[in-house]
């Protein structure tokens, strides 16, 4: 049997004094981390907090939200990731939604979170910072702080695989958010295919610049990277010249970013002068990248193998991935099932599609989640047949690989034609004076849907819709060129995706 708490334990026995967290200045090894750990795990515990009670933790990057996550773990607490930028209202549906029992927040968040505590239907009785700051202002204490008196010794709790670990909130980009319930066998299988299918592998150097709120950062890269006694460099935020200086000063051997960090660090001269020849593992997700981005990439850093990650909360997250040696000969491909999971792409009646068809993609493997928080409705339209629904849009070739088009709320039909926005925001970004782009669709009187498209051009420049029109239509059809130009900034989530309902809803307001 392994949970999150016992991988832990276990790396902490094997590799005691190899560098488990990088906080700034502040170092734990992995017996130091293993004994904070315990010592907060012990707090909890004294607080009231018993196994199968949820804990929302609101924190960046830091040295207390991993030690409060895996604490929790250590107690059979169920964590909820709280997105640290969120306000107050969005906060409180959480903990309502969760029914958490407490809530624990970085001190620089102490106002949002008694706030957020304030407005809750049953407000959470626990309420905690992270660490020493500002939290004792709005009447919470902190957890290192009373850490400090408590035993190193591990607590006395027993957890299984089968015991409840996450509930992971959907980035509502299509509308409320749901929450995701994972188990531990789920997230230690997140943890393991993840090292399977790039590489990872013992004593890797991780930075963590993604949230780990977020589940890609926090499952597969946190968690797989515990599992394998990785040392994590936490970052607070993502600036472009700090994060590549962090790439070279602590010698990172594996990052993950989406592709929106990706183009920053390559406009930045620096990534081109810094040494990072101790790279080795890229890896991209969370939104597609466009195929002139990764062509720049693997040109600015060619002894990078690079890795198109794919998948949904819902899915662990998991899914499918392109490895390395077909990044750069099948462009905007997302590839074929990561390791232990399986892959399909089927009609509205769940039969394979033929090769070169469309269709929704569904996923099966030990990652998938067990049901939506407290809906089982939802949970019925996702999971069918032992099949996650994911609600992507796919193509599928001869060999077996996908290439997701779209959501299937996003797919445009204009004039009877489908028209995949994600292909025509592929055509947009290629463009050298594109810096951001969405396409989303609007009703239209006489042709269904138009298509929109909202651009961020890069300082400095402007084009107008015939010459954007132009340049599309040397890439894709004529028919999918767009119909309107927006002038403005992408809203994207801090994932990195669009939020195309947003979108939408703005441009009914015109």
């Amino acid at each position: 049997m392994v949970t999150l708490s016992s991988a832990l334990a276990t790396t902490a026995r094997r590799v005691p004094e190899r560098t488990a967290l990088v906080d700034g200045e502040r170092r734990l090894s992995y017996a130091q981390f293993d004994a904070a750990v315990n010592r907060v795990a012990h707090v909890l515990s004294a607080k009231g907090l018993a196994k199968g009670d949820r804990l929302a933790l609101m924190s960046y990057n830091t040295e207390g939200f991993v030690l409060t996550f895996y604490a929790a773990m250590r107690i059979g607490v169920i964590v909820v990731p709280v997105n640290p930028r969120m306000a107050a209202p969005e906060v409180t549906y959480l903990l309502d939604d969760s029914g958490a029992t407490a809530l624990v927040f970085d001190p620089a968040l102490a106002a949002v979170a008694a706030a957020a505590r304030a407005r809750a239907a049953e407000p959470p009785v626990i309420f905690l910072a992270t660490e020493p700051g500002d939290g004792g202002s709005q009447g919470g204490a902190d957890l290192l702080t009373l850490a400090r008196s408590g035993g190193d010794g591990p607590p006395d709790c027993s957890v299984g695989e089968a015991d409840d670990a996450e509930i992971l909130y959907t980035s509502g980009t299509t509308g409320r958010p749901k929450g995701v319930l994972l188990d531990q066998h789920r997230v230690v299988w997140d943890g393991v295919n993840i090292c399977l299918a790039t590489g990872m592998c013992d004593g890797e150097r991780l930075l963590h610049v993604a949230p780990l709120y977020h589940s890609a950062e926090l499952n597969l890269f946190l968690n797989g990277g515990m599992l394998i006694g990785a040392t994590h460099v936490l970052a607070r935020t993502f600036e472009p010249v700090p994060v590549i200086e962090a790439l070279e000063r602590e010698r990172i051997t594996s990052f993950f970013g989406v592709p929106t960090m990706y183009q920053l660090m390559l406009d930045c001269p620096q990534f081109a002068a810094c040494d990072l020849s101790a790279w080795r593992i890229g890896m991209f997700g969370a939104a597609p990248m466009p195929p002139a981005t990764i062509e720049r990439l693997a040109a600015a850093v060619p002894a990078v193998r690079l890795f198109n990650l794919c998948g949904p909360t819902e899915a662990g997250p998991g899914g499918i991935f392109l490895p390395p040696d077909e990044m750069l000969t099948k462009p905007g491909a997302n590839g074929r099932a990561l390791v232990n999971t399986e892959a399909r792409v089927v009609d509205e009646h769940g039969v394979d599609v033929p090769a070169g068809s469309t269709g929704e993609v569904v996923l099966r493997g030990e990652t998938i989640m067990k049901e939506y928080w407290r809906n089982p409705q939802a949970t019925a339209e996702a999971m069918r047949d032992g099949w996650l629904h994911t609600g992507d849009v796919g193509r599928i070739d001869d060999d077996g690989r996908i290439t997701l088009v779209d959501r299937m709320k996003d797919m445009i039909i204009t004039g009877g034609m489908n028209v995949y926005s994600v292909e025509v925001e592929n055509a947009l970004a290629a463009h050298p004076d594109v810096l951001d782009a969405a396409v989303v669709g609007k009703p239209h009187p006489l042709y269904g849907e138009s298509i929109v498209a909202v651009v961020t051009f890069r300082p400095g420049h402007e084009h107008t819709l015939d010459e954007i029109r132009a340049h599309v239509k040397t890439l894709i059809a004529d028919y999918k060129a767009p119909h309107e130009l927006v002038v403005g900034a992408v809203p994207r989530n801090p994932s990195g995706k669009i939020v195309k309902h947003q979108l939408r809803a703005q441009l009914r307001g015109q």
